[in-house]
This record gives structure tokens, sequence and C-alpha cells, in this order.
């Protein structure tokens, strides 16, 4: 193998495993995905291993590789936690990739990966703090200062997934139940299902996301309450962020950030919350879609 080592990203989703491998310039030099094999862990380590072999293999350079995943690794264990692909949860999986592929392999939060592409080469860039909100299946979120992932002394940094809604209105108390054994949660309201879910509440039938946007373009009351909802509800939800943390840029990713018509008004409305008398903080959509997380995977690297 020549010209010196490559970054090379993996993104372990519950559906899917992709790897890429980029150049010092962030430019894409390969990329491969496969199916994951979501309830055999020993085959999602060898699966992972494959793809990394395969593009240097294809690149002829070997990878200093960086894996994004649901979860973290316990401070207390070294073994992971919360992913869900729960044949992760328990196992010692940075050391088992370690081992998997003969070389250092460093493991971050999934969340914390797609803000840390933001904060390098997307809509982060040249900012020295970046909040990176995933709005999708799940809610989760990652802080990066100076180029760097803050995880926090617990490895939970950027979850405010799991915080209450703030300034909950009569109508929205107590707030479904969560996964994490609270109610109220944000996730339970600004994920997919959660916006879903309010729909099914106001207008007594079920529709995906996209068909809400869609009847909400179409002029239906009941579709444009819930997104007006959903978008005052996702103010707060910011306000709340920018009050402790006070980023220079909140990158918005997942795919509920796809909904266009989400970003009008965003900013006012999140002023109007924050405790501030004018708001800096620039509120924007990803650039790098769903390669964020793959990408930022493999800038856990950035410094080697």
């Amino acid at each position: 193998m020549t010209d010196g080592p490559i970054r090379i990203g993996v993104d372990l989703g519950g559906t899917k495993i992709e790897a890429i491998a980029l150049d010092a310039a962030g430019a894409i030099l390969a990329r491969r995905r496969v199916a994951t094999p979501a309830h055999d862990y020993d085959s999602i380590i060898r699966a992972v291993a494959t793809l990394v072999l395969d593009i240097e293999t294809e690149t002829g350079r070997r990878g200093l590789v960086g894996v994004g995943a649901p979860g973290s690794i316990s401070t207390h264990t070294g073994l992971a936690k919360g992913s869900n692909t729960q044949c992760v949860n328990g196992k010692p999986l940075d050391v088992d990739l370690s081992q998997a592929l003969d070389r250092p392999v460093r493991v971050e939060n999934d969340a914390n990966c797609f803000a840390l592409s933001e904060a390098i080469d997307g809509a982060g860039q040249g900012a020295r703090v970046v909040f990176g909100v995933i709005i999708g299946t799940g809610v989760g979120g990652g802080v990066v200062v100076d180029g760097k992932i803050i995880a926090g002394r617990n490895h939970i940094g950027g979850e405010w997934g799991h915080t209450p809604l703030p300034w909950m209105q009569p109508d929205e108390y107590p707030g479904a139940h969560c996964f994490c054994g609270h109610d109220g949660c944000i996730e339970t309201f600004l994920s997919g299902p959660g916006l879903a879910r309010d729909y099914e509440r106001r207008a007594g039938a079920s529709a995906t996301g996209q068909e809400i946007v869609a009847r909400a373009e179409r002029g239906e009351a009941a579709a444009i309450a819930v997104l007006d909802a959903y978008q005052d509800r996702l103010a707060r939800a910011l306000a709340m962020v920018i009050d402790i943390l006070d980023p220079d840029v909140i990158a918005l990713g997942g795919g509920v950030s796809n909904i266009a018509r989400l970003y009008d008004r965003l900013t006012a409305r999140v002023a109007g919350h924050a405790f501030t008398d004018a708001l800096d903080t620039k509120i924007l959509r990803n650039v790098h879609g769903d390669s964020g997380g793959v990408r930022g995977a493999a800038w856990l690297w950035r410094d080697a």
C-alpha cells in the first residue's frame, strides 16, 4: 500500500453499515455499504472489518479507522450501551473492532460524529462552538468545540433528546412515555414518530412525515397546525440549548430536518424564548445530509 494512511469512517446503523475513505481535504476516495446483520454481533464485527479491508484494497492505502454508532462506550464497564442495535449492548465494541482490524479503532456516538462532520467542513465550518442536532427516528445531538467532540464525563454530552420539553403548554402535559423511562422527553415530541403521533391525535388519521408535509402544502388545516406546533416545540427546545451552551451554529440533521418549511420563522421563534436581547446563533440545515455521520467517523482521526 502507498502514499501513507487515509481516514476511513464507518457508520454502524440499524439497517446499514456504510464506510467511506476521505483524503486530507475531505474528498471521498471510496464508499461501500452493506445491510446490517442486526441480530448477530460477531457478524457485525466481521462486516465492518470486511468493508474496511475492501476499501483499503480499492484505494491501495491503509486506513485510520473511526466508527460512529448509536449509544456510547460506558465509562464504568468499557462496554457498549444505549445502542438500538441491541446485540451490541454489553459488548466491548471498540476492543473487538480493534482486534479484528489489528489496529486502534476510535468509536464514537453517531450524533457526535454528525456534529463533528458539520463543524469541520459543513454548516458549522469556521465556527468555534457547534451543536449538531439529529431529529429523525430519534432525537440526539452532539457538541463540538474547537473541532473536538465534547463527549462529557458520562459520555452523554449533547443528549438533549432525553431532557423535558421546555415551557410545556397545558395540552402537552404529561407527554408521551419515552423508552428512557421518563415522560415528556423532547424525543417524544420532535422525533419522526412524535410528529406522526401528533397528527394522528389532531386529525384522527395516520400519516408519515412526508404525507403530513404534502397535506400541509395542499392547505389541510390539521397538517398545517401540526407542523406549526412542531416548529414551536423545536424552537423552545433549541432555545434551552442556547441558554446553556450558547453555540455559534446549530446544524440540523436527520430525516425531519429535510422539511423545508420548518426553517421559515424558526430563528425568530427561538429568539422569542432564548435569554438574550438579540439572537446571533445561526440555525442551519446540514450540508452533508445522510453522509454526515460516516464523514464524522472518518474525522475522528483528524488529529493524526
